[in-house]
């Protein structure tokens, strides 16, 4: 899907002055092929605009990063409200960090379109794509450990794995990068199987990157960036084959626990049969439909790696901050140079690991940002290290009035923090 620009959201120019040019929008995304009968499913990127005690002490810091501090967060709920009935949301989420902080929260609407239960500030919302940087996060830890390599080949990964003599020099770095040329769009079959959810989570992400690298690369390896769900994929079954552990308990043991990240899952948020958390919703404009918890509610385990986390509001702006404060030094998990490593790319383009580099004068340079949907809820991040803040928002409908309104709420928490 080619990129195509819609409207911009404005920059603080000065204390709670507007300025221009914040936030673009660059709508680009993978659009994988359903099984017959079944609605493609998108997990793409829209961009606008029980561990060891040194685990557990590191947990309990995180722990305070957004909650110590004299002020409680500011309830912003009544301001999201007007922009989710603007633009007739089932519901919408929004945060804002300072200096570290929790400086701003608020959710508003409901549930599910179909019912009035009424979201909260606990309910966790899918993030699609910007699992990508998390999983990015996970192999740099990895690298760290001496576990893993940047410049590991899946050659020496999957030595057992039949693949085309094209794939065994791509590296664990190209994958994350999106120059090895795993393709933007999986086979038909390939996507099907997937569907069909056969074996352990594990087993059908191994499953799923043999079927890649059996065939060719969409383009010689190095020399084109591709924006793929099939290299987070593949580089996610290499940390699992290295490691002997499964991606989702990866995630769970080095980064959600020492962050404090609670909240965070995989899959759809709600428990199937029940409303106890968000539902997302189809279509791309109002009346929005919802779908209940279940296989159909997500895309499948196989792609993982590169989007089926859910967490809270909190949570993800919990997340938000760690980078943050990476990028200024200031880090903790890993050290700087391997923040600097995921979030700045190669010189010929603006996309790291997980992470696009805009310049943005709110941000004070450089600002970091990736969006996140699977076509029922859409997520949104945005960093501005040299500023010291972060803002995330959600939705749990996706389309073009769901990115308006995400965006509309951090341009409100950018002009007033």
């Amino acid at each position: 899907m080619r990129p195509a620009f819609k409207g911009a959201l404005a920059a603080r120019g000065g204390k709670g002055v507007a300025g221009t040019s914040a936030l673009q929008n660059i709508r680009f995304g993978t659009r994988h092929a359903a099984p017959a009968g079944e609605r493609p499913l998108v997990l793409g990127v829209r961009l606008r605009s029980l561990l060891p005690v040194k685990f557990l002490v590191v947990a309990a810091v995180a722990g305070l990063l957004v909650c110590s501090g004299s002020a409680a967060p500011r309830d912003v709920s009544g301001h999201l409200e007007h922009i989710r009935a603007r633009h007739q949301l089932p519901a919408l989420a929004a945060a804002a960090i300072v200096e570290g902080q929790l400086v701003a929260i608020g959710a508003t609407g409901a549930r599910s379109a179909a019912a009035p239960t009424p979201v909260t500030l606990d309910d966790r919302w899918h993030i699609g794509s910007c699992t990508k940087s998390m999983t990015a996060s996970l192999a740099a830890m990895l690298v760290e450990d001496g576990v893993i390599g940047w410049e590991t080949t899946l050659a020496e990964v999957f030595p057992e794995m039949p693949m085309k003599k094209t794939w065994r020099e791509v590296t664990l770095e190209d994958l994350l990068v999106q120059r090895s040329g795993a393709p933007g769009e999986a086979p038909k079959a390939l996507w099907k199987e997937a569907c069909a959810r056969q074996g352990t989570p594990t087993e059908q992400r191994f499953a799923y990157a043999s079927g890649i690298l059996a065939g060719e690369p969409e383009r010689p390896p190095g020399t084109k960036w591709i924006y793929s769900d099939a290299g987070y994929a593949i580089a996610g079954a290499m940390l699992e084959k290295v490691t002997g552990k499964d991606w989702e308990m990866l995630m769970r043991e080095r980064l959600f626990l020492p962050l404090g990240m609670l909240s965070a899952g995989f899959g759809a948020p709600a428990t199937p049969g029940q409303l106890d958390q968000p539902w997302g919703h189809k279509g791309y404009e109002a009346p929005f439909q919802p779908v209940p918890p279940g296989p159909d509610a997500d895309n499948p385990p196989a792609i993982g790696p590169a989007g089926t986390v859910h967490c809270s509001i909190a949570d993800l702006a919990r997340y938000t901050a760690w980078h943050v404060a990476g990028e200024r030094g200031e880090g903790w998990l890993l050290s700087y140079e391997s923040f600097e490593k995921l979030h700045h790319p190669p010189e010929d383009q603006t996309y790291g690991m997980g992470w696009c580099n805009l310049r943005r004068r709110w941000a004070g340079g450089v600002a970091l940002m990736h969006t996140g949907e699977n076509t029922m809820f859409y997520a949104v991040m945005w960093l501005g290290p040299g500023a010291d803040t972060a803002f995330v928002a959600a939705s749990n409908a996706d389309g073009y009035d769901a990115v308006d309104a995400c965006d509309d709420a951090i341009r409100h928490l950018i002009n007033e923090f």
